[in-house]
């Protein structure tokens, strides 16, 4: 399974004053969208986002548990200390899944409010894994293994080329081992099984050697 991420430039920013004089601070917008290529090529089927929001939505959202990061994250697990923000609602509106958030009260949190009230231009990222297939149009078609670890982190680069979480993620696939997410590095292991050959080979001519001078002095 693939490390995918997919970002979106418009969101709304709302702050409301609370009874004790603060500030909170949401975002809203859309968060996801079906059935249509991306800039990166990728086509979400609508059943596939229809299933795996609706898990999310019972498993995260309603219990509170649905947060995001600041920036582009390397891996598909939500590192809290890196959390920002509490992803609260997100549902279909024909073939987008408009989401809401509210910035927490975190070190990650304040730098969010900090940029919104310098006037930032700021935009969300989905990350989640899943399995490609090849489409129309040379465009790539989510599978229905697609697994949404967070609906949004929030970026300040939305509009670059998703290359650049790609290209971190370059040779590496996910995989689930006991109901935990693991890295599967796979040009790790080229590397180790390269040595290991290289060191086998450094025996052989080794010992060739040993007994080719052994056999000149007899």
């Amino acid at each position: 399974m693939k490390l995918i991420s997919e970002s979106i430039e418009d969101i709304e920013y709302i702050t409301e004053d609370s009874d004790d004089g603060k500030k909170n601070y949401r975002i809203r917008g859309v968060f996801l969208q079906a059935d249509i290529k991306n800039r990166n090529g990728r086509v979400y089927p609508l059943s596939v986002l229809q299933k795996e929001t609706a898990r999310y939505n019972k498993e995260y959202i309603q219990k509170k548990r649905a947060f995001g990061e600041l920036g582009h994250p390397d891996g598909p697990t939500v590192n809290l200390e890196r959390v920002s923000h509490m992803i609260t609602s997100l549902h279909p509106d024909g073939k987008n899944f408009i989401g809401e958030a509210k910035i927490m009260d975190t070190p990650y949190g304040k730098i969010v409010k900090n940029l919104i009230d310098e006037g930032a231009k700021l935009g969300v990222s989905s990350r989640g894994m899943g399995s490609l297939t090849p489409g129309r149009g040379g465009s790539q078609v989510v599978k229905d293994d697609f697994y949404l670890a967070t609906a949004a982190d929030i970026v300040a680069d939305p509009s670059a080329p998703n290359a650049f979480v790609e290209g971190i993620m370059e040779g590496k696939e996910w995989i689930w081992d006991n109901g935990a997410v693991k890295e599967m590095t796979i040009a790790a292991y080229k590397k180790e099984l390269d040595v290991k050959y290289k060191m086998a080979q450094a025996r052989e001519e080794k010992a060739a050697e040993i007994f080719t001078d052994f056999m000149s002095k007899l």
